[in-house]
């Protein structure tokens, strides 16, 4: 074979090698919206016109952690040192509500100031290349992952803890991480109890474990509510959506409601305001 035979093949290779190889990562626009969501098998952020949230007004029952919290969001966009931060807790007591909350007060105090970038659970793997995308953007970020946890043999916990402090490039000083989880500690107490057991010093495997949480410097705990705030924050939705209904009627009912779901909460307490607001005609806009 020639030269002249060889060209055109050679072409042909090079050609299916192209089509082949992965598209270049876009250069996201953190200006195009307040939120994003990353698709980690496209390596791309969706922006999110409207996100789904509660005012920070509304958040009854936890004063402390929403005031922390967002101490801790107006140092980051103002360029200050800040933690990244772990709520942990019952389910429904409003931590994922929180982060949403906080971030919305602080772009209304100075319009732009954060983005909103939520990663999945399964995508924790493709957290070094989610902050490859955002370490030449000028916007400040707060990564968000909802239910954080990890069970079995998932290792993937290692890519979260190598970003949150290791890592030879280490997390961008434009990016914040905000996770929620059930567990104040991430990880199931069967994957502590197995390195436990299959460890040579079992106490160097549990700390490897646990060390996970360490690194969140600021860790946010909610539980369970009392009556007297449940009926507050449920109260609370009634006036800001302008519902009508008698003060005795409303309380026998939200108690009723709440027995019939085995909890007090403020995802509970949505839930009846919805029901509430649905029996009435009315929109929760």
């Amino acid at each position: 074979m020639n030269d002249n035979d060889l060209l055109p093949v050679l072409t042909r290779i090079a050609e299916a090698l192209e089509r082949l190889a992965p598209p270049a990562p876009r250069t996201p626009d953190l200006t195009a919206a307040d939120a994003f969501v990353w698709h980690a098998e496209r390596q791309w952020l969706e922006p999110v016109p409207k996100v789904n949230r509660v005012d920070l007004g509304l958040l009854q029952g936890i004063e402390h952690q929403r005031d922390t919290l967002l101490e801790n969001t107006r140092r980051f966009a103002r360029g200050l040192p800040a933690n990244n931060a772990l709520l942990w807790g019952a389910r429904g007591t409003g931590k994922s509500s929180l982060v949403k909350a906080v971030h919305a007060q602080v772009n209304e105090d100075v319009p732009g100031s954060l983005a909103l970038v939520e990663i999945h659970r399964e995508d924790i793997p493709t957290l070094p290349d989610l902050l490859h995308v955002l370490r030449d953007g000028d916007r400040r970020c707060i990564l968000f992952c909802d239910d954080l946890s990890f069970d079995g043999d998932d290792s993937s916990y290692k890519s979260l803890k190598a970003v949150l402090e290791g890592g030879v490039e280490g997390r961008p000083d434009t990016v914040i991480l905000y996770a929620t989880s059930n567990r104040r500690h991430i990880l199931s107490r069967d994957m502590i109890e197995n390195e436990k057991s299959t460890a040579i010093h079992a106490s160097e495997a549990v700390e490897e474990k646990v060390s996970l949480s360490d690194r969140f410097g600021l860790w946010l705990g909610f539980h369970n509510l009392d009556q007297a705030t449940f009926l507050a924050i449920i109260r609370g939705y009634v006036e800001a959506y302008g519902l009508a209904i008698e003060p005795d009627a409303l309380k026998a009912r939200a108690i009723e409601w709440s027995v019939t779901r085995g909890s007090r909460s403020g995802r509970v307490a949505w839930q009846f305001i919805q029901d509430l607001a649905g029996e009435q005609g009315r929109t929760l806009g």
